[in-house]
């Protein structure tokens, strides 16, 4: 079996474990005649044209259908026996089947968010390709959101509009510029941000959101395949829309042990995604929003901070500790994790895990032997290396005259976590976050696919949630070859007793230019 033929059955495969196309083609409407096209040879060639690296036009699709082998077209109905002789496809009968389906998977009123009809098509799609490809064996993920600027344009506004003109009854106010409709009924205003500060600005179109497969702690490297999808315009709220696709995820059977997401996601609103997940059993692993680190109120006398509770006598300084900056030299790091590791000398100890309510129970750090606390006296027995509380607070508070307490699931809602911020256990689990990163930039890599504006040059959010699950699905296919390669190119030099072949330094810094200018 040649390359082409291979990758037309990994494609078919994918396409029939999702079953997504049954689905689909008991949506659509039954015509007067039957049409050639079926929803599985669409999908299949949507799949392939990706795997080329061609833009998501009708156009390429149907030249990627028409340029299979003779027998490949004969079987996926490209080329059919009509009254006069055989027939190939034509561009308007894959433009009406596109049509039909787009159709029956969008809203009858645009508000921005999938259908669940579409919600389902694009969780089953990616979901076969992770089963066809390989199931990582790995129960951590990465989430993340990018901007997908669409092809449509608002319309522009008049010179007499006011910028703050109220939107006319039946128009959706994020549609446009002034309240009034655009070309693209879904599509919406949303910011872009990038590393470089120049290039942070408005954008028209819809935020992509990825659930890519992470490695366990202290586990095996898994390939970073894309398990779910969440596409919806940019007036909707990313996190609160990925929620739903989680716990749909959840509740397939697929086990979610960490999730690892940056502050974006855990500034939100605690009732739309830190306090649903963590009903699910999920391990939250978060960056912390400015806003939200530091000393946030208390509970029972007992300091809520960066989603732990802390002692009432904790130094302020060790409550205000930041994150490690990514440029830190040896020593400086070493100086964070000592104060990382005093500042855990402080916090209320855990002893029971969340119940089905989201409560559970902590008890004092003196009473776990991890301080010494005159109120109390068993504690003052040990050693001298465990720090000391030289002036308890007055009155004892009740966190101080308990050995425990409970804590309900409003307290530090949006800020607990799995592990204490920001200490060196957060910050190396936390680095696996970066597989949602090159998932970003793996579809905007214009040497395969670039999801860029052009890209895609339909308008609503079906067709470009369509083009865009098949994209993720060539990536998924590209992600695991080359996972593959590499973990085969490592055991043939393992058997020759080589070490792994070592990635290649990208950049060339201040001091190797220095000492290459300088004379021998």
């Amino acid at each position: 079996m040649n390359d082409t033929a291979a990758e037309l059955a990994r494609v078919e495969a994918i396409i029939d474990t999702s079953g997504v196309a049954g689905r689909i083609e008991a949506l659509l409407p039954i015509g007067v005649r039957p049409r050639q096209l079926t929803a599985r040879t669409l999908l299949t060639g949507m799949v392939l044209t990706m795997l080329a690296g061609h833009d998501a036009l009708l156009t390429n699709v149907l030249a990627t259908l028409t340029g299979l082998p003779q027998a490949d077209q004969h079987r996926l109905a490209v080329i059919t026996q009509w009254e006069h002789g055989p027939h190939r496809l034509s561009y308007r009968q894959l433009e009406y089947t596109w049509r039909q389906i787009v159709c029956a998977l969008s809203k009858e009123k645009p508000d921005g968010a999938p259908s669940e009809q579409l919600s389902g098509v694009l969780d089953a799609l990616l979901e076969a390709s992770v089963q066809v490809l390989g199931q990582p064996a790995s129960t951590s993920y990465a989430v993340d959101w990018t901007d997908l600027e669409a092809w449509a344009r608002p319309p522009p506004k008049p010179a007499n509009d006011s910028r703050h003109q109220q939107p006319e009854q039946g128009e959706q106010p994020h549609a446009g510029r002034a309240g009034r409709a655009g070309t693209d009924p879904d599509a919406a205003f949303g910011h872009r941000n990038t590393n470089h500060p120049a290039k942070n600005k408005m954008f028209y179109g819809y935020y992509l959101q990825a659930v890519t497969t992470v490695n366990d702690e202290r586990g095996e490297q898994v390939p970073e395949l894309v398990r779910r999808m969440q596409i919806a315009s940019c007036a909707q709220d990313p996190p609160a829309l990925l929620t739903p696709v989680i716990e749909r995820m959840s509740a397939s059977g697929v086990n979610v042990g960490d999730l690892l997401a940056d502050s974006g996601y855990s500034y939100r609103v605690a009732e739309t995604w830190a306090l649903p997940l963590r009903a699910l059993g999920i391990a939250l692993i978060q960056d912390l929003n400015p806003n939200d680190r530091g000393p946030k109120g208390t509970h029972m006398g007992a300091v809520c901070c960066n989603g732990n509770l802390y002692c009432p006598a904790t130094p302020t300084s060790l409550l205000q500790l930041a994150p490690l900056h990514p440029g830190a030299t040896s020593e400086q790091t070493q100086t964070h994790d000592r104060q990382c590791q005093e500042l855990a000398a402080y916090k209320l100890t855990p002893i029971s895990g969340y119940d089905h309510d989201g409560y559970r129970r902590v008890a004092c750090p003196a009473t776990s032997d991890k301080l010494r606390c005159p109120l109390r006296p068993e504690s003052m027995t040990l050693a001298h290396d465990r720090p000391t509380i030289l002036q308890p607070p007055a009155p004892p508070p009740v966190c101080c005259a308990q050995q425990t307490i409970t804590v309900p699931p409003a307290v530090n809602a949006k800020t607990a976590q799995k592990h204490d911020y920001p200490s060196p256990q957060h910050r190396a689990s936390y680095k696996r976050r970066t597989a949602a990163e090159r998932t970003n930039a793996t579809i905007s890599d214009r040497a395969t696919n670039d999801l860029g504006r052009g890209w895609c040059r339909l308008t609503g959010l079906a067709p470009i949630a369509l083009f865009t699950a098949t994209t993720l699905t060539a990536r998924n296919i590209r992600t695991a070859d080359s996972f593959h390669a590499r973990q085969a190119a490592n055991q043939r030099r393992a058997a020759h007793s080589l070490e792994p072949k070592a990635r290649a330094r990208r950049r060339t810094t201040t001091h190797d230019l220095l000492n290459a200018a300088a004379p021998p």
